[in-house]
């Protein structure tokens, strides 16, 4: 691994550096912890950096901002609010670079809807889905996706809120719960094979990642707390397989138009045929997350890693 502080011009040109953490959002949790290791990292690695809780108790995260001595931004913020293009948005305004996607990218990484759409209507592969209201004929929902199917929330991350279902009532209770997180809900057609996700760094992708869980499906029990998610890099696919899979990620990344880093999440079917499911326009950063994972096998250190991120530090008119 290589792990080398920076040198004092490095950083003088870096400057100082906020570390955006925590949020509103249902993610708050992870975003906290994912901000504690970048902060340890990017000291460790010579970088001057503090950390900014956006929603610490009793703070306003404008207030903070505007009030706070930094020269750009490292965001962890994970959700809506900080990682749907609002963030983005008000360091525009303030005309401070930061890491990650820009404003339309965010937003679009972050609705799983609209994101979708722009996948289909540029030819790449996602699995069927559909709309969910409080009208919406349930019946008729089966009858075109079939069961199982998996019900999202279509603003949140971390797979919070979403069910896998196998009937019409689990379906109907799905619905429910997706729904008291976001007042949109989609239905997807379940895919039945292996997952994958691919970690995305200045363009190109680092070693795909196979996940294998317990669960009924990724969710967030097993992305962050369960001990026998399997996360393997022997993916039993060909090199063609990979390659593949790889220059889909790297084309749907883009086709969104995002920047920087992030991670594309992909089910492969019993046929060989790879269907994009969403993409995470910043990734979490704990010790469980992925896109650290994927830059080890690659051969890059955590505080390398942080650094090269800060590097990349744009606003959206420099893009």
């Amino acid at each position: 691994m290589i792990s080398i502080p920076i040198s004092q011009q490095e950083a003088a040109e870096l400057g100082r550096v906020a570390v955006l953490m925590g949020g509103r959002s249902a993610e708050r949790a992870i975003s906290l912890r994912s901000g504690q290791e970048v902060l340890k990292g990017l000291l460790a690695a010579g970088v001057d950096a503090f950390a900014i809780d956006l929603c610490a108790e009793g703070a306003d995260p404008v207030a903070q901002l505007l009030a706070a001595e930094f020269d750009r931004a490292f965001l962890v913020t994970h959700g809506r609010g900080g990682e749907d293009g609002t963030l983005q948005g008000l360091l525009e305004m303030m005309q401070k670079p930061y890491t990650g996607s820009g404003v339309a990218a965010s937003a679009l990484g972050m609705d799983k809807l609209r994101c979708k759409q722009l996948w289909m209507g540029a030819g790449f592969p996602t699995p069927a889905f559909e709309v969910l209201t409080e009208t919406t004929d349930l019946d008729a929902v089966a009858a075109r996706l079939g069961f199982p199917m998996m019900v999202k929330p279509v603003h949140e991350g971390s797979s919070i809120g979403m069910s896998r279902v196998r009937n019409t009532e689990e379906l109907r209770a799905a619905y429910a719960q997706a729904v008291e997180y976001d007042h949109l809900v989609i239905a997807e057609a379940w895919i039945s094979g292996a997952e994958f996700t691919v970690a995305i760094l200045n363009g190109a992708a680092l070693p795909v990642i196979r996940l294998e869980t317990s669960h009924d499906f990724y969710d967030f029990n097993a992305k962050y707390e369960a001990a026998d998610t399997r996360y393997l890099f022997e993916d039993g696919l060909s090199s063609a397989q990979r390659e593949a899979l790889k220059r889909l990620c790297e084309g749907a990344f883009a086709a969104v138009g995002c920047r920087g880093w992030g991670r594309v999440d992909v089910m492969m079917d019993q046929q060989g045929h790879f269907y994009l499911l969403e993409v995470n326009t910043l990734p979490g950063m704990t010790d469980h997350s992925l896109v650290p994972m994927a830059a080890r096998q690659a051969g890059m250190g955590f505080e390398q890693l942080v650094v090269t991120l800060i590097r990349t530090s744009l606003m959206d008119s420099e893009s």
